[in-house]
């Protein structure tokens, strides 16, 4: 069997995640999450208040402007994914960087191929 490449990997998961957010959140129970439905049971939900972020354009798992309930949660289970991606995508490329540059400092062997290591050290024997 064949490995499968890093890239082959992260494209098909970025593939997945984007269709369960557009897609499959269409088909997502409009019941309330087990956090909601147990402050319910409980009488703890008179105590709920708005918070920080419910201005923003994808407060309660929707998107502002976009009538459709659906849509708008395809929308922004979509925007999620792509803000997600992006970070990580970023911060995986930013340490790569950092490491290779730590990796091999300047001036030492090894930063040398293997080749030149075995040359230069088998010179004064």
């Amino acid at each position: 069997m064949r490995p499968v490449s890093s890239r082959a990997l992260v494209v098909t998961g970025l593939l997945v995640a984007l269709f369960l957010a557009g897609v499959a959140s269409f088909y997502a129970s409009s019941n309330p999450d087990g956090l909601t439905y147990v402050a319910q049971k409980v009488g703890l939900s008179h105590a709920e208040r708005p918070h920080a972020s419910d201005g923003s354009p994808f407060a309660g798992y929707a998107t502002r402007g976009v009538g459709n309930e659906r849509l708008s949660g395809g929308v922004a289970g979509v925007v999620g994914v792509v803000v997600v991606a992006v970070l990580f995508g970023g911060l995986t490329w930013v340490l790569g960087r950092r490491r290779a540059g730590d990796a091999a400092p300047e001036g030492s062997d090894a930063a040398a191929p293997e080749h030149d290591r075995d040359a230069s050290s088998s010179v004064g024997r």
